[in-house]
Order: structure tokens, then sequence, then C-alpha cells
């Protein structure tokens, strides 16, 4: 028979611990001077004592006016989670070009918790225990981003009127985030990651296209022949973080390997493509570029230092900081890497020559 611990802070509240240390929790309250024990749920759902005295208010309340099954009718009432998810995302899959890596995100990191529950359930608490598992093996700009999903799927219900409940997410607090380190690859790593992907063709040519023009993954994976200007030397990229088209060079040894690559090849033809879906191509190459990444640079290195770990957009600030080492102006590294604020791109002028690093060592000699 379950042991009841009676709640501290709270009068009617009460739970059991489980075999698995889960706790389970009820409220007890009077209907016809009877006693009434009803189960709320469990702390791995997000329920807390807080919760099971606002429900167990609720339920005295409306006992008061005739209603003497408040809870049950509440959680009749309360819309499932999943439901206001499917709502966005059908939104989100025709209106927001970044719907496939929300979705992906969302149905790999975020359902696992909230399948099953209702909005009512998605409590500040729970969201919080997202973040404590996930900020294990996720960096904290991807948990953040996780979140944000959370947030995003509750205020397009709020503005379309699905749901009257303020947004869990509000109570929040984000992770903070340190770019101060930012790693990225230098020369002979450059020519070991090359030497590795060569056999592979397509490995091979977005390696060469990331360091070539600092573009993201989606950036190089949407990149059609059409875009190409061989003759200038010019590639035409579209962020899709920031929905805007740039410019970007290729060097002459990325020249022979395009022109290989995309003479039987249509206008509207994705270079990376090699018979998969297009829909899958970002993620394709990255399960085949981050076992090589993690076996060249990572092995030494713990999972969750992901300040030093070498990932794809690592390809990124590689182009950047190189540009910043041999001396580029800091607004042409800004122009190249498509940054909207400056501030993204001062991160890279201390490895500037004129950082300072020379007076540094000639001081005091």
């Amino acid at each position: 028979m379950a042991q009841f611990i009676k709640s501290k802070k709270f009068t009617g509240v009460s739970y059991s611990v489980l075999k698995n240390k889960d706790k389970s929790y009820y409220i007890t309250y009077k209907v016809n001077n009877k006693h009434h024990r009803l189960h709320i749920g469990k702390q791995s759902e997000g329920i807390n004592e807080a919760f099971c005295n606002q429900k167990r208010n609720e339920a005295i309340n409306s006992i008061k006016f005739g209603d003497n099954s408040p809870v049950v009718k509440t959680k009749k009432r309360s819309k499932p989670f999943s439901e206001i998810a499917g709502l966005y995302f059908d939104y989100s899959e025709v209106h927001n070009k970044d719907y496939k890596n929300q979705f992906s995100r969302y149905e790999k990191h975020i359902q696992p918790y909230t399948q099953n529950l209702s909005i009512d359930d998605i409590t500040p608490v729970l969201i919080e225990k997202i973040q404590m598992h996930k900020q294990k093996i996720l960096a904290p700009k991807t948990v953040n981003h996780l979140i944000q999903i959370i947030g995003t799927i509750f205020n397009h219900a709020i503005n379309r009127e699905v749901i009257k409940i303020p947004n869990p997410t509000r109570q929040v607090k984000k992770m903070k985030i340190n770019n101060e380190r930012l790693r990225y690859l230098t020369l002979e790593e450059i020519k070991e990651l090359i030497t590795k992907v060569k056999d592979n063709e397509q490995l091979y040519l977005f390696t060469k296209l990331a360091l070539n023009t600092g573009g993201r993954l989606s950036t190089i994976a949407n990149i059609k022949k059409k875009d190409i200007d061989l003759e200038n030397k010019i590639i035409s990229l579209k962020d899709y973080k920031n929905e805007t088209f740039y410019k970007g060079f290729l060097q002459d040894d990325i020249i022979h390997i395009i022109e290989n690559r995309i003479s039987t090849l249509k206008s509207n033809d994705y270079i990376l493509l090699d018979g998969t879906n297009i829909s899958n191509l970002d993620d394709l190459i990255s399960r085949r570029m981050k076992p090589i990444l993690d076996e060249l640079f990572n092995k030494e290195l713990d999972t969750r230092d992901f300040q030093n770990r070498v990932v794809i957009h690592s390809l990124r600030h590689t182009f950047a900081s190189h540009l910043a080492i041999q001396g580029t102006p800091i607004f042409t590294i800004q122009k190249l890497m498509n940054h909207k604020d400056i501030k993204q791109t001062m991160r890279y002028a201390k490895l500037a020559p004129d950082s300072g690093r020379d007076f540094v060592n000639n001081l005091f000699k």
C-alpha cells in the first residue's frame, strides 16, 4: 500500500514516492463530509506541490458553487499540447523556412517529454526539467532554441485565440551562452580534413564550399547550378537565418571541381544532391560529416565541451578566422559572412595581425 507524505507547505496536498524515485501527487478535499483523494500527476510530468494546491483550491471553490468534479472537468476542457503543436507546424510548413529544423528538434527533443500531456501540464517546472536534461548533451544555444520552439507553439495558439492561458516559457530563464572561444581549424587541420573527405565527391565539395564561402549548412545544401557564375568566380548564397541573399567568391582550386560536378546538371538542380530527397540533404550531410569531424578533432574532448569541439559550423568560423588572421578589414568580413550586426563580426577582430600582439611581444625588450 502506498505511503502518503503530507506537504509541509500546502494543506490537503500529499505525495507517494514510487520505485523509480518519481513522486506521485494527490489532493484531498471534502464532499458531503466525506474525504476524497484525487490523483493529479507525477513529478516527471511537471507536477509539483504548488500546482496541486492550485487544483485543490479550484476544486473547493467549485464545490461551493455546485460543481463536485472540478479537476476532472478542467482536464477535459484542456487541449492536448500535441494538438496546438500540430496547428503550429501545419502553419510553419508553409510560412517558415526553418520548418524542417524546428520540427526535427521538436520530435527528437520535446515530444518525448510532452506526449499525452495537456497544455495545462506544460508548466515552467516541466520546461526547466527539459532544460536540465538537454544541457547535458546539447549546447546552451540549442537548448534555448528548444524552449523557444515551445514558446512559439503557445504564442501561435494564443494569437489565434485557440487557447487563453499565459505562455509558460515566459517564466523560464534562458541559459547563458558563451561565444568567447570560437573553435576554428588550423591550416594543418584543414589539410587533414580535405584529405579525409577527398574520396567522397559530395562531402569534398561541401567542405570546399564551406571553407571557401563561410556559408552555413543550410546555405550550402541549397546551392543550385544557376547560383554559380564560373566566368566571374561568383556564387549566389541564401542566408536562411536572415532570409537574405549575398555573394561569395570562388577560389581557383574549387572551380574545376564545380565544373565537373555541374556539367550534367540542369539549371535548377542542387549541386550537392546525389539522388537523395532535398528535404533530407541537410541531415544527410550532417550525419556523414559528424563521425569524420569527431575522429579527426574530438577524440579526447568531452561531449559537452561545446567551445572546443569541432562541428560543421566550425567551418564557418574557420573561414572568418583566417580572413581576420590575414588582416582582412572587419567590415569586409562582416559583408562576406552576411552578418547583420557588426557585433557578430567583432569576435574575430582579436585574431587580426594589428590586434596588438606584436606590441605586447616587444614590450620591455
